[in-house]
């Protein structure tokens, strides 16, 4: 699943609102159990692994010029919920590049 986020802001603006916020993502999980952990490979990818509720889900978010781009690897079991996952990763993947 590939969800794009709109920005206008400049990529070390993005890389800086993204690792500096991203131990927030955990709390956009709902249950309050889940389990995030973030990696850069390279300066415009940061790697997401998600644990919650005896699920894993691996994903990545893309640093563009224009936009953020979220790729999450749902597994196919899954597949039903995909609707809401994208709307919740618009809605707060929108919150992780707002100025704090």
């Amino acid at each position: 699943m590939r969800v794009p986020i709109a920005h206008d802001l400049p990529r070390e603006e993005v890389r800086l609102r993204l690792s500096s916020r991203s131990h927030e993502i955990a709390n956009f999980i709902p249950g309050g159990m889940a389990q995030v952990e973030t990696a850069w490979p390279d300066e415009d990818t940061m790697t997401l692994g998600v644990r919650a509720m005896g699920q894993g889900i691996q994903g990545r978010v893309l640093i563009e010029e224009r936009q953020v781009v979220f790729e999450v690897d749902l597994p196919a079991a899954l597949a039903f919920v995909e609707p809401m996952v994208a709307g919740a990763i618009r809605q707060q993947g929108t919150r992780l590049l707002e100025k704090k």
